[in-house]
């Protein structure tokens, strides 16, 4: 169904919002469009959110079981307004996710295992969030496909990955408990493209709703429970966000796109599309899920 407006979906769409996971896809072009719609219907997500502009375009199949919200993306803070409008709509312990275009959600045995099971367990972890890291995938040839999208070529770095201690500004710059700033992959290998403020890695995607809760616009929530990677006792469950959207952004910016000729390097491998990959490189870790 489609809705004019957050405003209007609001209203008229927000029993979507009632039984969880529900996953919000911000779409800021026409790549990978179907096949990220595809993936994270396949991964378990009961609804989906789609907030794009008019002159995107997806399968009838597809849309006809979604929900598309008319929205410009590319407005100023457009994602954060966004979900903050969301979370104040959807009823108190409902999982949330949010997501661009061209990304993939992965977790550890999500070849067997649905997102409900994850949140399912991470409920009985007495988590309300789930630390998310954002992987860089590009195109292995870059002159066979121009814009770094490709995925039957993708390919991710394997190591260049580090994590630094968050300061906490109101407290003398002291380090925040349990929390970190990571970095890695494109924008750390292309960071002379990359605004500062853009740089780190780490992204708080699965979370639950409940009252008073606020994205901010670092990408960190108001409650910094939320933000933390484990709780006090023990390490817990991460995902990782594959995503193409640094490598197109890289290509398609005019001021990157001809200076940089190739992404690969000598730590590059083959993304293998396959949660095990994943956590034998360190990018996500299983915790106590077995």
């Amino acid at each position: 169904m489609r809705y004019n407006s957050l405003a209007e979906f609001r209203v008229k769409g927000a029993t979507a919002l009632a039984k969880g996971p529900v996953a919000m896809i911000f779409v800021e072009d026409q790549v990978e469009v179907d096949t990220t719609i595809r993936h994270h219907f396949d991964t378990g997500f009961r609804e989906i959110v789609l907030l794009a502009d008019d002159e995107i375009t997806c399968p009838p199949e597809l849309e006809a079981r979604l929900h598309r919200i008319r929205y410009d993306v590319h407005a100023d803070d457009a994602v954060i307004l966004a979900v903050n409008s969301l979370i104040g709509a959807t009823p108190e312990g409902i999982w949330l996710y949010y997501c661009f275009n061209a990304e993939y959600l992965f977790f550890p045995f999500c070849e067997t295992r649905t997102v409900r099971d994850l949140l399912t367990f991470q409920t009985e972890e007495r988590r309300d969030a789930m630390l998310s890291y954002v992987i860089d995938l590009y195109a292995g040839d870059l002159n066979k496909y121009p814009n770094a999208v490709c995925l039957e070529d993708a390919h991710l770095d394997r190591s260049g990955y580090y994590a630094l201690g968050r300061e906490d500004p109101d407290n003398n710059f002291a380090k925040k408990e349990r929390q970190l700033d990571f970095f890695g992959g494109l924008r750390w290998r292309f960071e002379e493209h990359v605004t500062w403020t853009k740089r780190k890695i780490d992204r708080i995607s699965l979370f639950k709703a409940k009252r008073g809760l606020t994205l901010r616009p670092d990408f960190t929530f108001n409650d910094e429970e939320y933000n933390t990677y484990a709780c006090p006792w023990h390490n817990n469950l991460t995902a990782a966000i594959c995503s193409f959207r640094t490598a197109k952004a890289l290509k398609s910016n005019p001021g990157s796109k001809f200076d940089i000729h190739n992404f690969r390097w000598h730590n590059s491998t083959e993304f293998q599309w396959h949660s095990q990959q994943l956590m034998d490189l360190g990018l996500m870790e299983p915790g106590q899920w077995f």
